[in-house]
């Protein structure tokens, strides 16, 4: 049952991906062109106004599966039924200091935007926010019971539940925009369907898991230990809320908020990036603990982070180079005219999340060393100078300088980090970026040429953007086997006669 359980949640969670990226590519010009670009940006900007009170869950819902697991382990019923009360009166304080802090917030509001903000986007960005803060006084104690699930390996029966609520939400919000609706009523669906799925997850917990919460003795020392375990999860929730999202407050303090539109669609764009190596490097954490435990040597873990990092590099340089191919006219029929800019801002995030994202397994290993600490700091570090020297930046070449003064930290993280994985994890750094070399010097080859051709071709033409984009793949599918190992032509061959067998079957 559990396996069935495992590989049908695996399943759904790239189901959930994939529905994610495609409705979000979809969805978001729709959206853009039914607001009007002003008031997308204060939807985005109020968004993540609030979403930085999101990092106060402390990082429990993690910590409520790890250790609803382990009681369930132990076959500790009383022991689970403890800890879930203790969670819950820390979740009753989270969320009790969420409305506070939201409340100060909320009669500051005006004092913040003053020089942005119009009245009429005011008294908006007041409702939104005032919503938008109650929702995540429920979502982060809400999300509990999604953790739980997790917990009791009840995987199939959320995440179906999870991509319901995806497409409902869509189609609700489509529908809302085309009778005339506006931001308000965006904020006001998601509040609802929330709701509605704590709901949900609530009832699987509490009538199929018969999950109990019971406290059947306080413990101060508990309290402390739960906080103290979800610490640098905390660290790392901060860092990923303020690493894009601190641009769209300190833009939103200094301009417009069209401004921030264009900001927030290349941060959107970025993050679409993203989300296609986190389907790849996810599944590997099980193999870095494996490997851990089972004392492999320097050697072995170098190969593996080799093998994994090239593997992401693979499909991450594809989408990178094709972007900066097409991605000005993409961008250009995809959000509108007036967000050519927001290109830019793409390939500089793209640029500086690559090595970030390839390098996942070193993360893990990490993880699996529990040697978080030191990455937990160091980010948390150089991400608040990243934004200082974004917010600098920004003064002068807007939306475009906070990705860059963001972007160059972000690089410098990876150059101490390389440092660590050498000298206190004992990976074998130097024949690592012997081994990758190859794929960023062939990429930046058909980069370049390619984009020498290419300016040849109108730049908004969506049947010359398709024509680059086969041209483009067809030269990166023939040089790159030149290069590719044995084991990576046979992953290829094998992703081939996949695709092929699931054409014939449709």
């Amino acid at each position: 049952m559990a396996i069935n359980q495992l590989k049908g949640g695996v399943a759904l969670s790239y189901i959930t991906i994939f529905l994610t990226n495609v409705i979000g590519l979809v969805m978001t010009p729709f959206i853009i062109r039914s607001l009007g670009k002003a008031e997308y940006g204060l939807y985005t900007m109020i968004g993540a106004l609030v979403g930085y009170m999101s990092v106060l869950d402390f990082g429990l819902n993690k910590t409520v599966i790890r250790f609803v697991a382990k009681f369930r382990a132990n076959d500790d019923k009383e022991g689970e039924e403890n800890f879930l009360a203790h969670a819950f009166i820390i979740f009753a304080m989270i969320s009790l200091l969420i409305l506070t802090c939201g409340l100060i917030l909320y009669f500051n509001l005006e004092s913040i935007y003053s020089d942005s903000l119009t009245i009429s986007q005011m008294k908006k960005a007041k409702i939104m926010f005032i919503i938008l803060t109650f929702n995540m006084a429920l979502l982060l104690p809400g999300g509990a019971f999604s953790g739980i699930c997790s917990g009791y390996e009840e995987f199939i029966l959320p995440r179906v539940f999870n991509i319901v609520r995806y497409i409902v939400r869509s189609l609700t919000i489509v529908a809302l925009l085309m009778l005339g609706g506006d931001a308000v009523g965006m904020v006001i669906v998601d509040t609802i369907i929330n709701i509605l799925m704590i709901g949900v997850n609530a009832t699987i917990a509490f009538k199929k898991l018969n999950v109990k919460i019971h406290l059947h003795k306080f413990q101060k020392s508990l309290l402390r230990f739960i906080l103290g375990f979800s610490l640098w999860i905390f660290v790392f929730a901060i860092v990923q809320q303020m690493r894009w999202k601190l641009g769209h407050f300190i833009l939103g303090i200094t301009f417009s908020t069209s401004v921030v539109a264009v900001y927030a669609v290349g941060t959107v764009l970025g993050n679409y990036y993203g989300a296609f190596s986190s389907a790849i490097s996810s599944v590997f954490l099980p193999k870095a603990m494996k490997m851990v435990a089972n004392d492999a040597s320097s050697t072995e873990l170098t190969n593996m982070f080799i093998k994994i990092s090239r593997i992401i590099l693979l499909v991450l340089l594809y989408i990178f180079g094709g972007f900066i191919l097409v991605g000005k006219g993409f961008v250009y029929f995809w959000a509108g005219q007036g967000f050519t800019d927001a290109y830019m801002f793409a390939v500089v995030m793209m640029f500086g999340l690559t090595l970030i994202l390839s390098q996942g397994f070193g993360n893990n290993i990490l993880e699996a060393r529990n040697k978080l600490k030191f990455r937990g700091i160091l980010m948390l570090v150089l991400t608040i100078c990243g934004a200082v020297l974004g917010g600098l930046l920004a003064q002068k070449y807007g939306g475009l300088g906070m990705i860059v003064g963001t972007v160059v930290f972000m690089l410098l993280e990876r150059l101490i980090m390389t440092w660590y994985y050498h000298s206190k994890l004992d990976l074998q750094m130097i024949r690592y970026y012997k081994e990758i070399a190859p794929l960023f010097l062939l990429s930046l080859f058909i980069i370049l040429s390619t984009n020498y051709f290419s300016q040849y071709f109108p730049e908004y033409s969506i049947k010359y953007i398709f024509i680059k984009g086969i041209s483009y793949t067809l030269i990166y599918a023939i040089l790159f086997r030149f290069i590719l190992t044995t084991s990576e032509k046979e992953l290829v061959n094998q992703s081939i006669k996949r695709v092929k067998k699931v054409l014939k079957i449709t």
